[in-house]
């Protein structure tokens, strides 16, 4: 049989496609429910934090860096400004592939491969985010134009107007001025983040250091407006930063420059001091640096050539350098005889060319090895005789020795604003037991009376303890800065002033010294041969390799750099000191003929009218 064919149910299929368009209404109503909910939360009830998050990201902070303090000396010649200077800076958020980056900025630049590397080291630094890092400087106007016709190549990178530190005198004060540098990792976590906004640079030595919190200033900032790329459209608002304080030095260019001449090319240092103020005048350690290659990053090649050089550029002789005083401690030597009552003025000792201690058969030379006879205080300092002076050490002892004379900063740090400063070596027994764990010997006092031995002081130091003679022991600590604009003047805590038992011994000392420099014996009178002024000197000379017993010092058998130190301490005029100097020429061999006639000219440009004064050449401005 046929099976029964069914008909078609219209109703049925009607009320199927009824009940899906109805549930496919409530889903859209549903869906634009939810929609509406949300939209309503967003733009009603988050209003004011999509508000700000919107703004966020149309309306920038921008820290605006401080100009960097100047600074100068005391007659107003420039020692450090701040020039304008072209950079190329990139941020580092906005740079899709920053490998890519730098192939095409080497290209584009015709940069070494040594630049794109120290480029690319700067980047790496740590930094705050979104922050412009200024990767390249000093650019050439044909750089500048190919950065901007490669701009759409190149997000995230910009050209910037900005001021980078410089130095007009290049090495002349590199040793006391200093020099700034990029901030490291090491220094981002110590600084003020806020206060450093902006700011890539920060004094890493010398003056530029130590008083970095007056010369950096105060950081303003702008609000800016920006595209989706974060190109600067417009500024709504701006406050202005402070620029940081000029500082005006007591150095002296004029008499930099006839010290660096006196000295010629030889290795040393030399450092003038105003005793009634402490002022250093002249601050020279030879040979010296080019301080602008540091501000913005120095190359491995001109790094390498100042670290490995055997002269040692970078070391700051006049602070760090730590060297025998030889000779001239002797006048301090002398007035702790006196004040100790171990000696008088007109005690005498006989000098055959020797000095024997009791019961021993070592023989300590006199640098005369004929010997000066009978020799009391005052000839002994004009003569500078060691036979004098290992006798008095002897009755004196290294501990009143070392207490005595550590009055006059030796072995301690006497700066207010040389940070760099090693404190040097007045050795003692204490300080032999615990540093060597040995016995005090007395040959070693006789030795350290005339300034042999471990006994080490600075360049500073040696100015520094000649200045208190001239100031009859009234303590002025060394400083550079003369004054800082528009702050008042440091209270300085000073060492005690050196008050002697007999105010007298003070000019008695004085005239000793006065005859190193003009009497008859003296070992420097040919330094002040026609002076118009009176001077007081003291003349030394330093071993740096020990000489056997009964062998003589041969300086054509030594190496150059084994021969010995020339020193030389001194002041004028006598009467009323204007200047006090030291003077270290390393393997000068003699003080009186080396050393002495360098202060001789310091001496002559500090006291005397010179119608054509030595001056630096300055770099012409760009």
């Amino acid at each position: 049989m046929a099976r029964p064919i069914h008909l078609k149910d219209h109703s049925s299929d009607a009320r199927i496609v009824q009940s899906r368009v109805v549930l496919a209404a409530v889903v859209v109503l549903g869906l634009a429910a939810i929609l509406v909910a949300r939209l309503y939360y967003l733009q009603v009830t988050q209003y004011e934090h999509h508000t700000t998050l919107s703004e966020n990201n149309r309306v920038h902070v921008q820290p605006v860096p401080p100009g960097r303090g100047r600074i100068y000396d005391r007659n107003g010649v420039v020692l450090a400004e701040n020039r304008p200077s072209f950079s190329l800076s990139i941020t580092r958020e906005r740079v899709p592939d920053v490998e890519q980056h730098f192939k095409l900025l080497r290209s584009v630049l015709g940069l070494s491969v040594e630049d794109v590397e120290l480029a690319q080291r700067r980047l790496a630094q740590a930094r705050r985010p979104f922050e412009a890092v200024p990767v390249m400087f000093n650019l050439t106007e044909e750089q500048i134009a190919q950065v901007a016709i490669n701009q759409f190549r190149l997000p995230g990178v910009e050209v910037q107007a900005s001021f980078v530190r410089h130095y007009p005198l290049g090495e002349h004060f590199a040793h006391a001025v200093g020099y700034v540098g990029r901030i490291n990792e090491q220094e981002m976590a110590r600084i003020d983040q806020v206060s450093y906004a902006g700011t890539h640079y920060i004094g890493k030595t010398g003056i530029e250091r130590y008083y970095e919190d007056l010369l950096h200033g105060t950081v303003g900032y702008e609000e800016v407006e920006t595209n989706a790329r974060g190109r600067v459209l417009r500024v709504l608002k701006r406050v202005d930063p402070l620029s940081g304080k000029d500082l005006t030095l007591h150095l002296d260019s004029r008499l930099q420059a006839v010290a660096e001449e006196a000295l010629g090319n030889r290795r040393g240092a030399i450092i003038a001091i105003e005793p009634e103020t402490g002022g250093v005048l002249a601050f020279v350690s030879q040979p010296g640096f080019d301080p602008n290659l540091f501000v913005t990053g120095i190359s491995h090649t001109d790094y390498g050539a100042l670290r490995d050089s055997l002269d040692q550029p970078l070391f700051n002789r006049v602070l760090r350098g730590l060297y025998p005083p030889g000779s001239t401690i002797k006048p301090m030597v002398a007035l702790a005889g006196l004040e100790s009552d171990v000696t008088t003025r007109a005690s005498r000792v006989y000098d055959p060319g020797f000095y024997q201690l009791p019961n021993n058969s070592h023989r300590y030379r006199n640098w005369n090895r004929q010997g000066d006879g009978w020799v009391d205080m005052r000839l002994a300092i004009a003569r500078s005789n060691d036979t004098y002076f290992y006798d008095l050490a002897h009755k004196l002892g290294i501990d009143r020795m070392h207490d005595f004379m550590s009055q006059f900063g030796l072995g301690t740090r006497v700066s207010l604003d040389m940070f760099e400063e090693s404190a040097g070596l007045m050795p003692s027994r204490d300080w032999k037991r615990k540093a060597r764990r040995q016995p005090w010997y007395p040959g070693e006092t006789l030795i350290t009376g005339i300034g042999q031995g471990y006994m080490l002081t600075t360049p500073l130091q040696l100015a520094q303890s000649i200045a208190l003679v001239a100031n009859r022991g009234v303590w002025e600590r060394p400083r550079l800065l003369m004054h800082a604009e528009g702050t008042p003047p440091e209270e300085v805590d000073t060492p005690a002033d050196i008050e002697l038992k007999n105010d007298e011994d003070w000019d008695f000392i004085k005239a000793a010294l006065e005859d190193v420099m003009h009497g008859a014996r003296g070992t420097s009178r040919a330094a002040a041969l026609n002076a118009p002024y009176r001077m007081a000197g003291k003349t030394g000379t330093a071993q740096v390799v020990a000489i056997a017993q009964g062998e003589k010092y041969d300086s054509a058998a030594l190496r150059e750099r084994h021969r010995d130190h020339a020193l030389f301490v001194g002041f004028a005029p006598v009467e009323s000191p204007r200047i006090a100097v030291a003077v270290m020429v390393e393997n000068g061999e003699s003080g009186g003929r080396v050393a002495a006639p360098v202060a001789r000219a310091l001496f002559d440009a500090w006291l005397l009218p010179d119608p054509e004064p030595e001056v630096f050449t300055v770099e012409a401005q760009p």
